[in-house]
């Protein structure tokens, strides 16, 4: 537990920041691969006396790690930061800010929250300063403003939230073994991609592993592919507008995604088990067909966690491995990476959560959580050495090299389509029904909440 104010001032003034400097986890100044100037530049700021309450959903590790972060921002600063968090942001913001009693800042999951919370009038835009940093120093720059940009309650839009500690989605699975001893190359295209696909195929393997199962969230991988193929067939405005309705769900560029997928997921010989395993098979399970000797499959399209579920011992970067999902070459429409991340907002103006958030855009502010674990940055000017290991480092790397970055579509739809009618949609789209039949289910689903 972190000290009361008054016992925090008397270390302060006894100790003239000794026991600061105790409190963090690497030294300043002492490890080179860090930006240690970010952080004696934040010293110029005093915010001695001052208090600044963060809420948000990381907990356990999580949480500890946060506050590795937060005790540089204090012993450069003064001031004294107090994190809580766990289950029930959403509820517990929208609580507290009704009461008159919001935290100063809080770290919000999922950007149509921020964006009600901004409408109202709940939350303090930024400084136009920061969206030309974000322009600058984020890959994909413009994707991270329009990401965070909201209406306020007079219609007019501005950034209101700075994302920090992103999660990728956009990557495909492999065991490096199995591919060098086939003699198959990762490719860097879609048009590669199916190629391979085939190839394996023609040599008598199984190129894909794909689960649809997940209890009572079945479903969810399949808007995965899709919005990643979304990506990948349309410009992120298309995207943009299907997300947001504005393209209804039956429109025929989505329809062509749907189906894209289904090149995928709908042919007996590109997946583990044919076509009725798709459905029917969990897909923490599916992964594994990726272990098995001879291999049941080569690759698997899953998010940055998806190690979490592979056997205990297995490597990363050894026993398993992971590439970008690539884009069309002839397409023409850059690198696009789709996943999600935690977004800071303002719910309490004070000096001391301004300066918060202009600490996020410091290095440091990055650099002490990638040197430890779970974190990734799509900021460039980061050390990327400072990672903890080279499976981190090759994800931020993929965002890095992001064109275009896009949130998981189905979080940002109303729930009653993107955890409800588009899951249930893509599991009928599996086992047989129509795209178009499928997209049209889903929009009169949408118009009946509108």
């Amino acid at each position: 537990m972190k000290p009361s104010f008054l016992m925090r001032a008397v270390v302060i003034s006894l100790l003239a920041g000794a026991a600061q400097a105790e409190e963090l986890k690497f030294a300043p100044g002492v490890d080179a691969r860090f930006h240690w100037d970010s952080y004696e530049a934040l010293k110029a700021t005093d915010l001695q006396g001052q208090r600044l309450t963060i809420d948000g959903t990381w907990a356990g590790v999580d949480k500890a790690l946060f506050e590795s972060v937060i005790a540089y921002f204090e012993a450069a600063t003064g001031a004294e930061v107090e994190y809580y968090g766990g289950d029930g942001l959403e509820q517990r913001v929208l609580i507290d800010v009704e009461a008159g009693s919001p935290p100063g800042i809080a770290i919000i999951p999922q950007p149509g929250l921020a964006a009600d919370l901004a409408k109202r009038g709940k939350l303090t835009p930024l400084p136009p300063t920061t969206a030309d940093w974000l322009r600058e120093n984020y890959a994909a720059g413009q994707s991270w403003v329009d990401l965070a940009t909201f209406e306020g309650p007079d219609g007019t839009p501005a950034l209101y939230g700075f994302f920090y500690k992103v999660e990728v989605k956009s990557l495909v699975w492999y065991v490096p073994e199995n591919l060098e001893d086939a003699g198959y190359s990762v490719p860097d295209s879609m048009e590669g991609l199916k190629a391979l696909s085939d190839q394996i195929i023609a040599d008598g393997g199984t190129p894909w592993c794909i689960g649809l199962g997940s209890g009572e969230a079945t479903g969810w991988p399949a808007t995965d592919w899709v919005e990643d193929l979304m990506l990948r067939n349309n410009p992120p405005q298309d995207y943009d507008a299907w997300v947001a309705n504005e393209m209804p769900f039956d429109d025929p560029k989505v329809i062509a995604a749907i189906e894209d997928f289904g090149s995928f997921a709908r042919n007996d010989a590109y997946v583990a088990g044919g076509v009725e395993a798709v459905g029917a098979t969990d897909f923490r399970d599916s992964v594994k067909g990726l272990f098995t000797s001879p291999p049941a499959c080569y690759l698997h399209h899953q998010a940055s966690f998806i190690p979490s579920f592979f056997s205990e011992g297995t490597v990363v970067g050894q026993d398993a491995d992971f590439f970008y999902f690539p884009a069309y070459e002839g397409k023409a429409l850059g690198n696009p990476v789709l996943g999600s991340g935690t977004l800071f907002v303002i719910t309490e103006d004070s000096p001391a959560a301004k300066a918060f958030m202009r600490f996020l855009q410091s290095p440091i502010a990055h650099e002490i959580w990638m040197a430890q674990s779970g974190f990734l940055t799509p900021h460039k000017g980061v050390n990327p050495e400072t990672y903890s290991d080279m499976t981190a480092r090759k994800m931020g790397d993929v965002l890095l090299g992001a064109d275009t970055f896009r949130f998981d579509g189905s979080d940002l739809m109303p729930g009653a389509i993107g955890a409800g009618a588009f899951w249930t949609g893509m599991v009928d789209y599996a086992a047989g029904k129509e795209a178009a039949a499928v997209a049209a289910d889903i929009q009169r689903t949408w118009d009946s909440i509108k």
